[in-house]
């Protein structure tokens, strides 16, 4: 199963899908394209993770949510460790923590382990948290030897780990690590890496434990170069980092954001979500004197800090709201709650929170509903 000369990552992406399918070499879901697959053996790779000395030393780990990694998932909460699992495509936030029942049983841990305990036994982490994390675990579709990777072609775990960077919570000398099966070990010739893409220290499979010692820099945090208009919209945690870093000075120039006007001298930017900028929104009543960004206003309205979120679920509780703000880092000092009339209105201290604010929230969804926010429109005195 050795790629040839020339070929591509996505090449040796169906190569492998096919053989495995081929040789049903994997459990549900089926079939395994586009997908990391579901090995059979998975639970023989991942008994090797608890016997490896980044694992004894580790008290944080960050796993993938992956069906394959779910017995490494469970060797963590065993071990009584902090478990860390990435939000599916990363929409309401970058991590959960897994916070098993008190007293859990082992048949509880291997629930809390899989992607319905997931989501049922999980608290977000937010931005300002400060978490360290140990060590990576990631999925792949296949790797080398040398620690070459490629994932299913969608880019989240390389971003995953490009944002813990810029978050501070790894370093360089963070280990990653990735368990496959025996047939996902391949060579990968080294000129399909880029810039962007994590390499790995150690390979589980169900018959070897392989150390790379790959001396291949991984990413020290974010590309934006790399990053689209249209990712930026989609994942507002995204967004928030890149409020971040613009505001400490970086270049945070997105792959295609327009530059300037054709035939002028004028900057053309694009809205932090890549898309529209929000229209004003109603404001909360006379308490919301004050305040949205004034780029966001009509000329020579003043700034505002209070940020409208509308389309709430006809369910949703104040605590959904609080804790996906929590999760982006985005909560407010205060906030003013009309659940019934499915909204809220959301307090800042300054025009440039309300900012980051509107930048960061584009596109949440709390539930089924996808999130308007926009500035509350300024209450005039009658």
């Amino acid at each position: 199963m050795e790629p040839r000369a020339g070929v591509s990552k996505q090449d040796i992406r169906e190569r492998i899908w096919d053989y495995m399918e081929s040789e049903n070499l994997a459990d549900f879901p089926r079939p395994v394209h586009h997908r990391i697959p579901n090995f059979k053996g998975a639970s023989r790779a991942a008994e090797h993770f608890p016997r490896l000395q980044a694992f004894k030393i580790a008290r944080t780990i960050k796993v993938n949510p992956d069906a394959p990694q779910k017995h490494v998932r469970f060797f963590v909460l065993e071990s009584k460790k902090t478990l860390l699992v990435p939000t599916p495509r990363l929409r309401t936030g970058l991590f959960n923590k897994i916070t098993p029942p008190p007293g859990a049983t082992k048949d509880i841990l291997r629930k809390c382990a899989t992607s319905q305990g997931v989501r049922s036994y999980s608290v977000p982490v937010g931005l300002d948290s400060r978490v360290l994390v140990d060590l990576v675990v990631v999925g792949s579709v296949a790797v080398s030897e040398k620690g070459w990777r490629i994932g299913k072609g969608e880019g989240y775990a390389d971003l995953e780990y490009a944002m813990m960077m810029s978050m501070g919570a790894i370093g360089k000398g963070t280990p990653v690590v990735t368990v496959v099966h025996d047939c996902q070990v391949v060579d990968i010739p080294e000129a399909l890496l880029e810039d962007h893409d994590i390499t790995v220290d150690y390979i589980l499979t169900p018959t070897r434990v392989i150390a790379t010692d790959c001396q291949r820099p991984k990413p020290l945090g974010i590309m934006w170069s790399k990053i689209s208009c249209d990712m930026m919209a989609k994942i507002p945690i995204l967004r928030c980092l890149r409020d971040r870093e613009q505001q400490a000075g970086k270049d945070v120039t997105l792959r295609d954001e327009p530059r300037h006007l054709p035939g002028s001298g004028h900057l053309l930017t694009a809205s932090p979500s890549g898309g529209r900028r929000p229209q004003d929104a109603p404001g909360p009543g006379p308490k919301s004197e004050g305040a949205a960004h004034g780029s966001l206003q009509g000329k020579g309205t003043p700034p505002v800090a209070d940020v409208y979120v509308g389309n709430l679920p006809q369910d949703a509780r104040v605590s959904d709201l609080k804790r996906a703000l929590r999760a982006l880092g985005m909560e407010p000092p205060w906030l003013t709650w009309q659940g019934p009339r499915r909204r809220a209105f959301l307090h800042y201290q300054d025009p440039a929170a309300a900012q980051r604010a509107i930048s960061c929230l584009q596109g949440l969804r709390l539930g089924a509903e996808t999130l308007r926010v926009a500035p509350a429109r300024q209450q005039r005195d009658k």
